[in-house]
């Protein structure tokens, strides 16, 4: 997420931009092409849970890995963008791509491309498969990119099970400006005979899912129709569908959102059915799940800027639909003192529509933009989208230092973009997420 090359992995990516004008090209004739010259490791890859969605998808990726390491599996995931270093994207058996392997993998792509046209995201996929390919596993967690049916992720011709995550308006310059055209988009990662799992959606979103399976005659497990989660007092989830009753403990992950997310891997995992699944393997992996930047406390540098006994948190979430989830979160388990918030956000994004079922919550609201921030929004259209109730809080550390002090101990949730989130990580002093 930064111009600036650090590593001999980032300069190679960045030499690798002047391949082909557009970041982003949603097609598959480019990757292809490339993967038919590799000798196609996409088609030698353990089996493959393919994750597509606009809100969760990182989320239920992280159950999954979660769930399946419980199991005693080797796990490979690939997910994107990164917070602070690419190598956050490519998780090998379990660990995190070490700079050599990353820089042989992407050197051995361009190579083997030999200066053809090819975005970025591509050759950084293609690389990731030759990784995947040549490192043993038993499982891949694959994370669509951007939408599904065209995404680079979307050459696996025959994975063991999908999933597809909320779906709400994100992206619409790329995917369409209505519900169904981005949820066709999401069900083009369907695949004929093999299973699919969904959590609730917007009624136009789940009628062109259902029938896009049926056209693939894939089965489609669908939350309140064919599974259902429920969150107990206790934190923990009661999960079930027609054949189990499974009582679990709590997430590992935060937020009242993700009982859904969990509830969506634990489907896409009884809808493939390996021999390894079961409910104490479930139930030890959930609490295991970890995903940076989903409602994290931070512990670092920046929360010496507060007063003790404050709390610091961080959320990617940048959509309207991360705004109602976050919202959510606000009043059920931040109501109980003052909750400051800091916003940044991409620009083009919808922000008007992510900030107004924060703003209820909010004891103040600070509109900033970070220097090494990726096509960040101004400070200026942040608070024209609130209507005038966000203050110029410039950066980061400035907005700290702004809010108001006095009082009884409150919270501060850094919000608006995962871009942000990983400037924010940086600044607290994380080197990279994950490990």
């Amino acid at each position: 997420m930064t111009a600036v090359p650090t590593s001999r992995s980032d300069a190679i990516i960045e030499r690798l931009h002047a391949l082909y004008p557009k970041l982003i090209d949603l097609s598959l004739g480019r990757l292809r092409r490339c993967l038919d010259a590799m000798g196609n490791p996409e088609r030698r890859l353990p089996p493959v849970v393919h994750v597509a969605g606009t809100n969760g998808k990182g989320s239920t990726c992280a159950f999954l890995r979660a769930i399946a390491e419980a199991a005693g599996l080797r796990v490979h995931v690939y997910t994107s963008p990164h917070l602070v270093r690419f190598h956050e994207r490519i998780r090998l058996a379990g660990k995190l791509v070490e700079e050599d392997a990353l820089v042989a993998a992407l050197e051995h792509v361009e190579r083997v491309n030999a200066g053809q046209p090819i975005t970025v995201f591509e050759v950084t996929m293609a690389a990731a498969f030759h990784l995947f390919a040549t490192v043993p596993a038993d499982l891949l967690v694959l994370e669509v990119g951007l939408g599904g049916q065209f995404d680079a992720t979307n050459v696996i011709e025959a994975p063991a099970a999908t999933a597809i995550t909320s779906i709400s308006m994100d992206h619409m310059d790329f995917l369409g400006d209505t519900l169904g055209q981005i949820a066709q988009a999401k069900a083009g990662i369907i695949k004929p005979g093999v299973p699919c799992a969904t959590g609730t959606q917007p009624a136009e979103a789940l009628e062109v899912i259902a029938r896009v399976a049926a056209e693939k005659e894939a089965l489609l497990l669908a939350r309140g129709r064919d599974w259902e989660v429920r969150r107990r007092p206790d934190g923990g989830l009661d999960w079930q569908d027609g054949q189990v009753i499974y009582e679990l403990p709590a997430p590992g992950l935060p937020g009242p959102h993700q009982a859904e997310n969990a509830g969506i891997a634990i489907a896409a995992l009884r809808a493939w059915n390996p021999p390894w699944l079961s409910e104490s393997v479930i139930a030890a992996g959930l609490p295991r799940a970890t995903w940076p930047a989903r409602m994290q406390r931070l512990a670092g540098r920046l929360t010496t800027m507060l007063p003790p006994g404050w709390e610091l948190w961080l959320d990617g979430g940048h959509n309207a639909g991360a705004g109602q989830v976050i919202g959510q979160h606000l009043a059920e388990n931040f109501a109980d003192r003052p909750t400051h918030l800091v916003v940044g956000m991409k620009a083009g994004k919808q922000a008007p529509e992510f900030l107004k079922p924060l703003l209820p919550h909010a004891a103040t609201l600070w509109a900033v933009r970070e220097p090494g921030q990726h096509l960040a929004m101004s400070v200026e259209d942040i608070i024209a989208a609130s209507g005038g109730v966000a203050r110029p809080g410039g950066t980061v550390e400035q907005a700290l230092a702004a809010i108001p002090k006095e009082g009884p101990p409150s919270r501060v949730l850094i919000c608006g973009s995962l871009y942000l989130a990983g400037e924010v990580l940086k600044l607290d002093g994380a080197t990279e997420t994950g490990a």
